[in-house]
């Protein structure tokens, strides 16, 4: 039996021991403080998600960056100016955060919110069609 998303993303944050673990921790917190009932997944061959009806957001880290890839991020209003990344694509948006960089954890928790309302309301529009 594979081991829980839960479990892998915390080893990831353990063996990264860096700024960057801290700061995906930091980020994963806020994600369960904006949706409760996120699912964590993990993909691609190491890729934390956060999921609630569809993908809400990915969790990369690399050497100079933690990189949130929201999956739907070109159709969420970002007032607080978070995206900062990706920004060319018609899809996709991310906040990439280096070390030393905070991001405002209420704005944050709203882009979170925003993508899982999306996510819900694609869904339902599915449901309803199927109906």
């Amino acid at each position: 039996m594979s081991e829980p998303a839960s479990h892998l993303i915390d080893v990831r944050i353990a063996e990264l021991g860096d700024w960057r673990g801290e700061t995906l921790a930091r980020m994963r917190a806020l994600i369960h403080e904006a949706v409760p009932e996120v699912i964590e997944e993990w993909k691609w061959r190491g890729v934390p998600v956060w999921s609630f009806a569809g993908i809400l957001c990915t969790g990369e880290t690399y050497k100079a960056v933690v990189k949130l890839t929201f999956a739907k991020g070109a159709s969420l209003d970002d007032p607080a100016k978070l995206f900062n990344a990706s920004l060319e694509g018609n899809t996709r948006r991310a906040i990439d955060i280096r070390e030393g960089e905070t991001i405002d954890a209420e704005a944050f928790k709203t882009l979170i919110r925003v993508a899982a309302e999306l996510n819900h309301a694609g869904r339902a529009a599915k449901t309803a069609k199927k109906a």
